[in-house]
């Protein structure tokens, strides 16, 4: 039988999503691992956490720090990165009589560094002695056993453990959008791959990243990555490029309380870093688009002209994403409209290469975001 061209163009969807089902790591699995038991003694652990006009979820976050059922040595720092909210004093008083917060008075921000690694940086020189260090935003909230278990993980054989936190879901533009958001990262960072000491991938999530403060140091420091706006996944690399093993994967032990109430605030969060994300290289921004095209709006476009190969094309790319629609408790009715958060990405990333031609950047917490000159 002979394919007509609009049948063709959708038999390449159908070939992509065969090959990403079956030759991508598994990376649409969604399977939360639970972490295996502490045992033995417990290594003493700080945490750094980064603040900038956090008062909407800090003191959520650091009460769920200072409850933390560790049986070692645990710190909290919060570096307050010139919040004119109050969010030091909320976090004063989330703590309680913990006693384990310290909040330190950020620093203005240092040429070279983005405004959220110059706060962790001074975060760690502030952890002298701590065996792990525990990278986490002002918007995590961690359950009480969350410590034990990432310190478990890595006790296990990794030098960096990251969590990507549950993403909260609940206004329109997050039910459409948050799901898409975790799977595209995955189809970019396979967990597979990424625990594969054979493999060079890395990657992590910045929400919750647990780190052996030797494989940090031996990886040249916060300071090797200071200039990096996909700082998580840099450390990642920097870490497994040095000889450290990484592992990434779900929790619901760490929940990401921030709203993303529109498409445009979630369009902020996806534009701030996406050009950079593909090198600053307009070749490879035309190649995305047009794969994503390919294999995201062709099937769909194509089966709406009654092509019975583009209805397959779409039924494949559905199947791939149920589980993460599961996985956030939504009606797996939802898992076909995956081409429309496609394209809603895809403009973000031409938004996000229009500023960068602009010589602009997003805009974070009232500080724009500049980026780097491509290389």
């Amino acid at each position: 039988m002979t394919l007509g061209p609009l049948d063709a163009v959708a038999a390449v969807s159908v070939a992509a999503w065969l090959f990403l089902l079956l030759f991508r790591g598994r990376f649409w699995a969604f399977r939360e691992e639970a972490a295996p038991p502490l045992t033995g003694s417990a290594p003493s652990v700080c945490a750094v956490v980064p603040a900038r006009n956090e008062a909407e979820g800090v003191g959520q976050a650091i009460a769920s720090l200072a409850a933390q059922n560790y049986p070692g040595d645990f710190r909290i720092v919060l570096v307050d990165d010139n919040s004119d909210d109050g969010t030091a004093e909320i976090a004063r008083e989330a703590a309680g009589a913990s006693g384990r917060l310290t909040v330190l008075p950020g620093r203005p921000l240092a040429e070279g560094w983005s405004g959220k690694l110059w706060a962790v940086s001074q975060g760690v020189g502030a952890a002298p002695g701590c065996d792990y260090l525990l990278f986490t935003d002002a918007d995590i909230v961690h359950t009480q056993e969350s410590l034990a278990g990432l310190v478990a993980r890595a006790k296990s054989g990794y030098d960096l453990v990251s969590y990507m936190a549950t993403l909260r879901c609940e206004s329109a533009a997050e039910k459409l959008l948050i799901p898409a958001f975790v799977f595209f990262f995955f189809l970019l960072y396979p967990p597979a791959w990424i625990r594969d000491p054979r493999r060079a991938m890395a990657g992590a999530a910045g929400g919750c990243i647990l780190v052996r403060r030797e494989a940090l140091a031996r990886a040249g420091g916060i300071a090797r990555i200071r200039g990096e706006l996909i700082d998580d996944c840099a450390l990642a690399r920097a870490v497994k490029s040095s000889g450290g093993r990484v592992w990434l994967g779900l929790s619901g032990t760490a929940a990401s309380i921030r709203e993303y109430r529109n498409l445009g605030s979630v369009g902020a969060m996806i534009s701030r870093t996406a050009f950079n994300q593909l090198g600053y290289s307009a070749l490879l921004l035309a190649g995305t688009i047009a794969g994503l095209g390919l294999i995201f709006l062709a099937p769909v476009a194509l089966a709406f002209r009654g092509s019975f190969v583009a209805i397959s094309a779409w039924a494949l790319l559905s199947i791939a994403y149920a589980p993460a629609v599961r996985f956030y408790r939504l009606g797996v009715w939802r898992a076909p409209l995956l081409p429309a958060a496609a394209a809603i990405y895809m403009w973000y990333t031409l938004v996000s290469a229009f500023q960068y031609w602009r010589g602009e950047g997003g805009r974070w917490k009232g500080r724009s975001v500049r980026p780097r000159a491509a290389k």
